[in-house]
């Protein structure tokens, strides 16, 4: 379908669009702006900043693309960037800001991310693909949520964080530490590890077996809180030392978390020196 633009908004003349898009009254394009195809922008869409979005994204009433970084140490007009993948959803009034000038200067999210009503974004996050992000969800700055975790709605995620891959967080929880990944969080301050996520698991396909597995490493971290020596030893003979990546991904996300501080691996990058990331073509 052709390109259907609304007199009512207003795109700067060095905005980039692609093709077959659909841009409703009272939509703002700001002038460093790059706009992949078929995207929709049904009406009071804000796109700023050094922002460059892909292909097949949504952005319902209301949302904010771009703005500056709620960052005492940003200068007003550093060229920080967003970099927006493939068919993303952004629901009502959902905030994303571009990067600080600190790490790489950039806020990112990948691709089928679903961000529901009123939910924030803040500068140098990271959102991997297939991340779910439920109504009002608050994220402080440098967070990163890996593949198909969930954030459930009202929670707050301190800055630095980790949510690992396909964790969930329960609603309403105030996360001030890393979730490691295929874990299900519960609990409004100083959330627990309660159970695995099986669900996620197995609509990512992950065999039973796998899931199995996930299960046992669950309860013996954090019901017997062994070591993660002891857990990798147990498992390395009951498997006979074919260990599934699954397993090691969750040893080595809470190693990092315990070689970081306060509970968050991503720590360290706090006192990383900014370095400007270099767009390709």
């Amino acid at each position: 379908m052709p390109t259907e633009i609304s007199n009512l908004a207003y795109i700067h003349p060095t905005a980039q669009l692609g093709s077959d898009l659909q841009i409703g009254p009272f939509c703002f394009i700001g002038p460093n702006v790059v706009l992949g195809d078929r995207c929709i922008l049904d009406s009071h869409v804000t796109l700023v900043g050094h922002t460059t979005i892909g292909c097949d994204n949504r952005f319902w009433p209301n949302t904010v693309i771009g703005g500056e970084p709620q960052d005492y140490s940003y200068r007003p007009g550093a060229p920080t960037t967003v970099e927006i993948g493939d068919s993303n959803q952004f629901r009502e009034g959902v905030t994303v800001n571009r990067g600080a000038e600190k790490e790489d200067g950039s806020t990112r999210i990948g691709n089928n991310n679903l961000l529901m009503s009123n939910a924030h974004v803040a500068h140098n996050c990271r959102l991997y693909n297939n991340t779910m992000l439920v109504n009002g969800v608050l994220l402080g700055g440098h967070v990163h949520v890996h593949d198909r975790a969930i954030v459930s709605g009202n929670s707050v995620v301190h800055h630095f964080a980790t949510i690992g891959r396909l964790a969930f967080v329960s609603g309403g929880c105030r996360v001030p530490t890393d979730i490691p990944p295929f874990m299900l969080s519960a609990g409004s301050d100083n959330p627990e590890i309660k159970t695995v996520n099986v669900i996620g698991m197995r609509r990512a396909g992950i065999s039973e077996a796998v899931i199995s597995v996930i299960r046992d490493a669950q309860k013996l971290l954090f019901r017997e809180h062994r070591t993660l020596a002891a857990v990798r030893e147990h498992f390395t003979n009951e498997l006979n030392g074919t260990l599934p990546i699954e397993l090691l991904t969750l040893i080595q996300a809470i190693e990092d978390q315990r070689n970081g501080k306060m509970g968050r691996a991503r720590e360290a990058a706090r006192s990383a020196p900014y370095t400007e990331r270099k767009k390709t073509a």
